[in-house]
Order: structure tokens, then sequence, then C-alpha cells
């Protein structure tokens, strides 16, 4: 234990360290009335493929777990709801050359300390675009794409990961930028970018949860110690997110292996209280439990309907 007096000697506080993801949702679906626990993907190792060409010579593509804003589907703005009616189950791409909307009310991020009111936290294709005008990467993929946030291992392993790595070839990708946004987000993405690696597209992953990530051993991980949904910077700050593209690109440059993890030097606050919030059990009532678990049941029957209309 860290007695008082330690203070003055320039510790941190205890609880300033990476959220725990993996324990956090665990403990939170059990504590609303799920037994069984999640299994989250786990390898030991993982591939590793370095770039074939200097970054000023390479196509670049990103993959995100955003969603295209559809005005049919519900409230998908700043601070919405969880909104389970905005999700997708298939991969999708979209033209780098032309503007998007793309928005995340479709899953977990941090609605307490952060509102998504500035994609540029979670969809870094204009800063891309700017490096690629200043020369610092050959150029942008003509295509990003969409990996859905699936909780089934194998539906991503088998189905949606082959379909991104078809699209990337399709595209002459030479390296991606994966961007996710949830706690599943950080899965998904770190299964695409093994698969991509393993198949001779070098890749980077822009993440906020540590623990996710590197249980499913990605290649080459850029962590932000931010809250989720802020994985390419912080909001409305330009520089944040030019300093977390580059940071990411200088990784996928120089990392000498597999497992490499960089953590940003930013700081989202010079207070970090905020970590103890996100699906923390501890700060939540036997009532407000309850309620989570009403509305979950919920946007999982509207999932449900949406799945079966697509099947």
């Amino acid at each position: 234990m860290t007695a008082a007096s330690d203070q003055p000697l320039g510790f941190a506080a205890d609880d300033d360290v990476p959220i725990p993801y993996m324990a956090r949702t665990r403990d939170y679906y059990q504590a609303i009335g799920y037994e069984t626990p999640y299994r989250w993907a786990h390898y030991i190792d993982a591939p590793f493929q370095p770039l074939r060409k200097p970054l000023s010579l390479s196509r670049v593509a990103i993959v995100t777990t955003a969603a295209p804003f559809d005005p049919a589907k519900g409230d998908q703005g700043p601070g919405a709801k969880y909104n389970g009616g905005a999700k997708f189950y298939s991969v999708y791409d979209g033209d780098t050359s032309k503007p998007h909307d793309l928005r995340i009310s479709h899953i977990a991020y941090d609605r307490v300390h952060t509102s998504a009111d500035d994609s540029g936290t979670w969809f870094p294709l204009p800063q891309l675009k700017r490096l690629a005008a200043r020369g610092r990467i050959g150029e942008v993929a003509p295509r990003f794409f969409g990996a859905p946030t699936n909780r089934s291992h194998r539906v991503t392993i088998e189905t949606d990961a082959p379909e991104i790595l078809a699209r990337c070839r399709a595209d002459g990708v030479d390296a991606a930028v994966l961007v996710p946004n949830c706690p599943v987000c950080h899965q998904t993405i770190g299964l695409v970018a093994r698969h991509l690696e393993a198949n001779g597209i070098s890749t980077v992953v822009m993440g906020c949860a540590k623990d996710i990530v590197e249980h499913a051993a990605v290649p080459r991980f850029l962590f932000g110690d931010f809250p989720l949904g802020n994985s390419a910077g912080k909001p409305h700050d330009p520089d944040s997110q030019a300093f977390t593209l580059e940071l990411a690109l200088r990784v996928l440059e120089t990392a000498p292996g597999a497992q490499t993890t960089v953590q940003s030097p930013l700081r989202w606050s010079a207070d970090a209280s905020w970590k103890r919030d996100y699906n923390n059990i501890a700060q939540m009532s036997p009532e407000e439990l309850a309620r989570r678990r009403r509305e979950f049941d919920a946007q999982k029957e509207i999932a449900r309907g949406i799945r079966e209309s697509a099947a």
C-alpha cells in the first residue's frame, strides 16, 4: 500500500492506470444478470509484416467501426443513447475522395466523459488526406472499410476479416490504420489487424482499450489513454488528432516486431478520476443496474430484428 506521506515523492494516484475493460465488462454483465462471462479473443503471438516500401510511397487505408449516419435509424447525434438500430452487420466501404458522416451511437463508447460531437476523434480520414498532400504517405486508398462490431469471434475471423482483406487487395493497399471505439470494437479490430498482417498488409491499431488489444496480440498498437470513442485524438483539438495519427504512422514504420505497443504521451486531463466511471458497478445502485438491464434487453431485440430482416 502507498502511504499518504509518499505523495510528495510525485507518485501518481493508484487508479491512474489503463482501465481494465475486460474485468469491468465481465463484472457489469454479471451484475445485470448475464451469468456466463464473455470470452475475449486471446493469442500469445502475432503475425508481423514489415512495410514493403517507405510510407512516402505506400497506399494507406483506414478501417473503422463507425457507422454511416442514416436519419431513418433514430438518434445518432452527439450524446445519443446507445442505439442498436444504427448497427451494421456486414463490411461496408466508402469513397475516400468524398466527405462522410460516420457516427458511433451504435456502440458503447464513454458517454459520460465525451459527447461524440467530433468525428475526427474516431475517423482520421481528413488527417490522413492532409498527410498524403504533404507527401508523408504515398496516397490514401480509394476506399475506407467499415468492420462490424461483432461479438462472434468466428464471424469476424472467417467472414468479416477476409472480406476486408479482399477489398484491401483489390485497392492495392500497402498498409492500414485501424480505429476501434467500444470494448468489442477493439477486439474486432485486433482480429482484423491480425488477418491483414498475416496476409501481407502492414497494420497499426489506434485504440483506448489496452487490455483488450494486447490480449488479442496485434502486430502494432498505439495506445491512447483517453475515454472510449477518442482513439484518434481529443475532440475539437486538431493538434492532438494530428499528433496521434503521426505517432501511429511512426509505430507503423519503426516497430521492431510483433506485439509492439507504444503509449501516447497525451493525457485526457490532469485529473484521472474519469477512469473510475466506465461500467463500474461499484458506482451503480441496484435500481440503476435494473434500468440498464431493461435498456440492454430492448436494444438486443432491436438488433435481432435488424439481423433477421437482413438475412
